[in-house]
């Protein structure tokens, strides 16, 4: 029988619940299974499961620590923060008496098992937006036996962590322990269900991305002012050279030049991108609520992107132009802004957009080409298995950065067009400001494989290489943290 008497704490308050009533009428076998399933969340073995036991055992399935709060706060019938052996088998046999309710539902023609036409008609009845595809997807991850059906047991136990009875909030459980999917840099948007645009949870999802990318751009500025910094030389730097020069001009909060813009465009940017992605999707699938093909989805998100850079652009330029300031050359971004329009005129604040427009192009088929094979690769031979999140995290930087290389030229054609008024021609990085003009892409691609060969477009990829680990990690553990603080799920 379950012994209940594994916490030998004598104030523990799994001694005072009934739960006598239930070990009566609980078969052996389901005895055995409830034990075995409490000792492995038990993690630390000290016979109740707390939110640290929970949040681990949940992050193997690939969900965030929002669930491990929820399951606790419905089991600990108690309220002493933990569930014991006795509050865990009362909350699952109800927990288990609803799932069979929901899963006859869902079984239509009540043979005990749910193939994938029943699941289909089932969400439809339901008022559930999910196409053929997604359903199958789900179907397979809850298969164990691959037999192409789901049994009761595959159900139960799939979602006996589930901390809702609610058919509506399984599926959502369902699938967010599909993948998890990263927006670092990435120039496709996230999707957002139905149910998630009409209760708002869009806008906290790109409120707790724009926190974590206000964060982590801050953290690698230095890194990301000496790529502009090393971009504009015409003849090859070493970086400690660049740095030093850097220091000694500015001293060690000059590394910080332009990165209060670079924070600052981030709203205007993701909510332009946000509402084009959006209306580009209606356009390609019509009335259709189907799920986008990978290449609908990169033509959705290279449109949005060029969207928001035309809209944005004048910021990029303004972002260049102040992180390859002198000292004392502007007091603010106000005055920048103002004094490079009534030098240069309003055309300045678009030099570059062709190269940026262009180079978005590969950077978000790449990106999300890459990222996208790599998660199919790994669950093709881990079909059962959540991937982590750092492995994930991973396949997002190789994406990031195979976008970057290939699209990195553009990048740096872009920014010598950006900043042709305040270093064309510099030699070194005392030299200042030159009368040399390269009106336009064309001519700096031509100059670039002339004076410094095929290398020279890719001066400056070295720290913005540096870069994409500690960004992704650093937007990671900030998105982490700012979207629990917002209601959001990390998936």
């Amino acid at each position: 029988m379950v012994n209940l008497g594994n916490n030998s704490n004598s104030h523990s308050p799994d001694q005072a619940y009934p739960a006598v009533h239930y070990l009566h009428e609980l078969p052996q076998a389901d005895e055995e299974r409830l034990e075995k399933i409490f000792n492995k969340l038990d993690r630390d073995g000290n016979g109740r499961i707390d939110i640290h036991d929970l949040s681990a055992a949940l992050k193997e399935f690939g969900l965030s620590h929002q669930y491990a709060e929820r399951f606790l706060k419905q089991s600990d019938q108690t309220q002493s923060g933990d569930v014991g052996l006795a509050e865990f088998i009362h909350y699952v046999r109800e927990h288990e008496k609803n799932l069979r309710l929901q899963f006859t539902h869902l079984d239509k023609n009540r043979d005990g098992m749910v193939d994938l036409e029943e699941l289909i008609d089932a969400f439809k009845d339901l008022g559930i937006d999910m196409d053929r595809h997604e359903a199958a997807k789900l179907l397979k991850r809850m298969d164990k036996d691959g037999s192409l059906n789901i049994s009761y047991d595959e159900w139960r136990d799939f979602l006996l962590l589930a901390p809702s009875s609610d058919i509506h909030e399984l599926v959502k459980y369902w699938r967010h322990s599909t993948y998890l999917d990263i927006g670092e840099d990435l120039n496709v948007p996230d999707d957002f269900t139905q149910s998630e645009m009409q209760t708002g949870m869009w806008w906290r999802h790109l409120a707790a991305g724009g926190i974590a990318g206000a964060v982590s751009r801050t953290c690698t500025a230095p890194l990301d002012r000496l790529k502009v910094f090393l971009q504009v030389q015409s003849s090859k730097q070493r970086i400690s050279d660049c740095l030093q020069y850097m220091l000694k001009e500015g001293g060690v909060q000059s590394l910080w030049r332009g990165n209060f813009i670079n924070v600052l465009k981030i709203a205007p940017e993701s909510a332009i991108k946000f509402a084009a992605y959006e209306q580009v999707k209606r356009l390609i699938r019509g009335n259709d609520k189907r799920q986008m093909t990978i290449y609908e989805r990169f033509v959705a998100g290279a449109c949005a992107g060029g969207v928001s850079q035309t809209a944005i652009y004048p910021l990029e330029v303004l972002k260049t132009r102040l992180a390859l300031r002198k000292t004392g050359q502007y007091s603010s971004i106000m005055d920048a802004a103002n004094k490079i329009y009534r030098r240069e005129g309003l055309r300045s604040f678009y030099r570059g957009y062709i190269p940026n427009m262009l180079g978005i192009i590969p950077y978000a088929g790449i990106d999300l080409a890459v990222y996208e094979t790599l998660k199919k690769k790994y669950l093709s031979h881990h079909e059962t298995e959540q991937p982590s999140f750092w492995l994930l995290l991973a396949c997002g930087s190789a994406s990031s950065t195979l976008g970057q290389v290939c699209s990195y030229p553009l990048a740096l054609v872009r920014t010598r067009l950006q900043a042709q008024a305040v270093t064309i021609g510099s030699q070194n990085p005392a030299d200042g400001i030159t009368a040399q003009m390269q009106p336009n892409m064309t001519n700096v691609f031509k100059r670039i494989l002339q004076t410094e060969g095929p290398l020279g477009l890719y001066r400056g990829i070295t720290p913005n290489f540096i870069k994409v680990l500690p960004a992704v990690s650093i937007s990671y553990v900030v998105y982490e943290y700012s979207s629990r603080a917002l209601g959001v799920n990390m998936t």
